[in-house]
């Protein structure tokens, strides 16, 4: 893969419904997904494998990388889906690989839609207890570019709620796992569409354990979705002076503000620094 794959704010749309391509596209997200899975019913799968081609046609939006949800690879409607996006004349940036358990079902998807001419970042949607005992063995797939948790079905299998406290080992395991195969995290939709302080709680508490970002399935959520995962230009300006003094400092432990310094810190400015110049180099070259 040539290009950083894509974090920050995802914004997830149902296939069946292209009246709603344009906002998705237009949104001002990081990632516009059309989906072709849960939210859309078994009777309209058919015309949403056909409709969803719209999504993908140019002109692109500047900001917004686009993919798809496909089905399960190893279901007939998984099946399907990929035959379809295999001849869609503008291919997905992004493909999201919903009830991920082993390596192999992003091989079967890597097989299925690469070409010489086309690769798509392949994210693996993690949200069965069978996908996190296999989480060592998946992150490292070689055709893997991120991971997305997904806690409405982890919950599902495993009989707790969605609250913060059940969740929490699964989310854990999930960022110490992306974070050792050097790849991003993106947390689950929240989805209680009118209670925004808890969408901020809840965003503000996944960055902090280290996802680089958060899907919704609604507009309503992407301005606090945004304003979190945003890197302020005081944060960017904070980590340009850790840069800078650690480089100044020879390898020395140095003191910053009212902070020492060390290795770890220096690593996390890089990265932030990272982050946000791959955020301003998609925004001139879209």
């Amino acid at each position: 893969m040539t290009t950083p794959a894509p974090a920050g704010v995802w914004i997830i749309t149902p296939g069946h419904t292209p009246t709603r391509f344009p906002s998705a596209r237009a949104s001002g997200a990081d990632v516009a997904l059309v989906d072709l899975e849960d939210s859309v019913p078994p009777a309209a799968k058919p015309d949403a494998r056909l409709t969803a081609r719209a999504f993908f046609t140019n002109p692109l939006p500047a900001d917004t990388a686009l993919g798809v949800r496909i089905s399960t690879p190893t279901t007939r409607d998984g099946i399907l889906d990929l035959a379809a996006l295999a001849e869609y004349p503008d291919r997905p940036q992004i493909v999201l690989i919903p009830k991920v358990e082993s390596p192999r079902d992003i091989d079967i998807v890597a097989g299925a839609l690469d070409t010489p001419d086309h690769a798509p970042h392949l994210y693996a949607l993690i949200e069965t207890p069978r996908a996190l005992e296999n989480l060592p063995a998946i992150v490292r797939a070689a055709r893997i570019a991120g991971v997305l948790f997904g806690t409405a079905d982890y919950a599902t299998a495993t009989g707790c709620s969605k609250a913060w406290e059940p969740m929490l080992h699964a989310r854990s395991a999930l960022v110490a796992s992306a974070a050792a195969a050097g790849i991003p995290a993106i947390d689950s939709p929240f989805f209680d569409l009118d209670d925004l302080e808890g969408l901020r709680d809840e965003a503000e508490r996944v960055k902090a354990l280290g996802f680089a970002g958060k899907s919704c399935v609604h507009p309503h959520h992407l301005d606090v979705l945004t304003k979190v995962f945003t890197s302020t230009g005081e944060e960017i300006a904070a980590a340009r002076a850790i840069v800078a003094a650690a480089e100044n400092a020879g390898g020395r432990i140095v003191r910053v503000g009212h902070q020492m310094i060390g290795p770890p810190m220096v690593q996390a400015a890089r990265s932030l620094l990272a982050r946000a110049a791959a955020r301003t180099t998609q925004e001139v070259t879209a």
